[in-house]
């Protein structure tokens, strides 16, 4: 990271950062490109290891691009606030934001789909025990994501 003094370490920190954003952007590629996605979340610590759960539709181009390569790169960020100056050279924007990369899953078991599926609705909704009809859980995919590097950054 080039500015050092920017850089967030603390995991704790991290966290409530993560628990702040409301959409994480995942890159994913396309054999040629990039392909970034703007995707609803969860998370959820692992011992050490960070988790992050999508729900998707069941066909498109981002599953046939997690199939063929399930690598991925993230990125997140919120608190955005401009500083102004009298100058347009002198302008600055304040941010927190976190990235990382991991590989995607796709989740199988019916009741980790479950668990994940209040996982991300406790991101948004800080309630955690929704009930999910077997036709709810039948009609969305569930992407895992087990994140192999976090980093964090502001400017505040």
């Amino acid at each position: 990271m080039r500015r050092n003094d920017r850089e967030i370490t603390d995991e704790a920190a991290l966290e409530r950062i993560i628990e702040s954003c409301d959409c994480c952007h995942l890159g994913l590629w396309d054999g040629s490109h990039p392909y970034v996605v703007p995707m609803n979340f969860g998370f959820q610590r692992d011992g050490k290891d960070w988790i992050f759960y999508f729900h998707s539709t069941k066909e498109g181009k981002k599953l046939d691009l997690i199939r063929a390569y399930p690598h991925a790169g993230f990125e997140m960020d919120t608190s955005h606030t401009l500083k102004p100056h009298e100058t347009a050279c002198g302008h600055s924007y304040f941010y927190q934001s976190v990235m990382g990369k991991g590989t995607l899953s796709f989740v199988k078991e019916e009741e980790e789909k479950k668990r994940a599926l209040n996982c991300i609705m406790e991101h948004y909704t800080e309630k955690n025990e929704w009930a999910f009809s077997q036709k709810m859980l039948d009609s969305v995919v569930i992407l895992k994501l087990r994140a192999e590097e976090v980093t964090g950054k502001e400017h505040q």
